[in-house]
């Protein structure tokens, strides 16, 4: 499944915005799905004293994306986790990151990525392709979050701000005295409007806009300039072995990869190497996150403990959302529970996770438990196709060569290659060195 025809939420914000001051309906261009219409009418149809423009919404956003003064503890800031210089995502090896009131207190999963989120389609139980077979309800797809609890950027950006394991602040009006109180005020005011703190309640909206409206800008959240991007225009060549890990990725038979992460353009579309459905690969569990010291405990995804609306529904329990693997290269956690540290081990863990199993979960009275973060009575939900067909004893569906060279590829995605460059080397060095604030 895909969706690549969304709008860009940064654009949908503007015209939602415009439409909402000159009364005229909006042209959502499926920026929001029927079901989330409404909800998005009411967030952008806020009137602010000033009219905003999207440059300064972004400007606005990127200062509040790096102040660590809207933290409960005043030390951390969006950009503490979501680290422009390692794809917006963790700049460390820890499983889960801590904040809280004392900074300390530890989360519950692995960071995402905020990069390559600008067609994320909102959740939808029956999702449907719309450049496929539209007949095909393909299941649970889209949303922001692992669990896609929240159905739009600034949705997405109210949960670290008000969660008590991240910024912990006690409420939105918490979130604006400190922006009221801080370094960006003025500048503040001077975007929304010169009385825009007398309404607590509008002017977090504005917070919110602004951030969503940041992490809307292509030059730093969805640059495309990845080798594979010049390699599909026709401007660099991929080595033998990165051609050798992309025809491993995409063939049905091994790595199967692309049925999740599609590689190929579409409609003159460059690839999100993401069809932002779930799914559940029955990953180990991950001893280094300390709710998992209580054996009760279990993440499922889908249906809960950190989304409520979905806890009836047991078959989509263990189900995380597909992230893009673009930029996968400069991370050093992998999957939902951060359990894997190398890109290398992370594409080990779907050839041997069956064939080997003894490799990835551990023995109980000799006995191998396998899936050991998921309860037994959700086991039927992990994913059993290609390349999770297999049984101990039967032929890998990936050699050894060819996880090698489907990592060789995925260092093609790295954002920063310059055409010309003789290697991918020099692209993943320019990307982790890219200065921001």
């Amino acid at each position: 499944m895909a969706r690549l025809v969304v709008a860009c939420a940064a654009a949908w914000a503007a015209a939602a915005w415009a439409a909402s001051l000159s009364g005229q309906p909006t042209d959502a261009a499926g920026a929001a799905a029927a079901d989330s219409g409404a909800a998005a009418q009411s967030f952008y149809a806020s009137h602010f004293e000033t009219t905003p423009t999207a440059a300064a919404l972004s400007a606005m956003g990127r200062a509040l994306f790096f102040d660590p003064s809207l933290s409960a503890a005043a030390t951390r800031s969006c950009a503490s986790c979501h680290d422009p210089r390692h794809a917006f995502g963790p700049a460390d090896g820890a499983a889960v990151e801590r904040g809280g009131i004392d900074g300390m207190q530890p989360g519950l999963r692995a960071v995402p990525s905020l990069e390559y989120l600008q067609n994320v389609p909102p959740f939808s139980e029956h999702f449907v392709d719309d450049e496929g077979d539209d007949s095909i309800d393909q299941g649970p797809a889209g949303g922001f979050n692992w669990d896609g609890r929240s159905a739009s950027a600034h949705e997405q950006a109210r949960i670290p701000l008000l969660s008590p394991f991240e910024m912990a602040n006690a409420s939105a009006d918490a979130v604006v005295a400190k922006v009221a109180a801080g370094t960006h005020a003025a500048q503040f005011r001077e975007t929304f409007g010169a009385h825009v703190f007398a309404d607590a309640a509008l002017a977090f909206k504005g917070v919110l806009l602004a951030l969503e409206t940041y992490q809307q800008e292509p030059t730093e959240f969805h640059p495309y300039t990845s080798k594979y991007d010049a390699w599909l225009r026709h401007q660099a060549s991929l080595s033998a072995e990165e051609r050798r890990g992309l025809d491993a990725f995409n063939d049905p038979a091994r790595g199967n990869c692309a049925r999740c992460h599609p590689s190929a353009m579409r409609q003159g579309a460059l690839p999100q190497f993401t069809d932002f459905g779930y799914i559940a690969l029955g990953v180990p569990r991950n001893a280094a996150i300390p709710a998992n010291a209580d054996p009760r405990y279990h993440d499922l995804g889908l249906c809960g403990p950190l989304r409520t609306d979905l806890t009836a529904h047991g078959e989509y329990c263990g189900m995380f959302r597909t992230p893009s693997l673009r930029n996968v290269a400069i991370r050093r956690v992998f999957f939902h529970n951060g359990v894997v540290h190398r890109l290398a081990d992370a594409v080990r863990f779907y050839a041997e996770r069956d064939m080997h199993p003894e490799k990835w979960y551990p023995r109980t009275s000799g006995v191998i438990r396998v899936f050991d973060d998921l309860p037994a009575e959700y086991h039927a939900n992990v994913d059993r196709i290609a390349p999770f067909d297999r049984r101990p004893g039967d032929p890998p569906a990936l050699s050894a060569a060819d996880v090698a060279a489907i990592v060789d590829f995925l260092k093609t995605l790295t954002d920063g290659y310059v055409v010309g460059w003789k290697n991918q080397a020099q692209a993943v060095q320019s990307s982790e060195l890219k200065a921001r604030p």
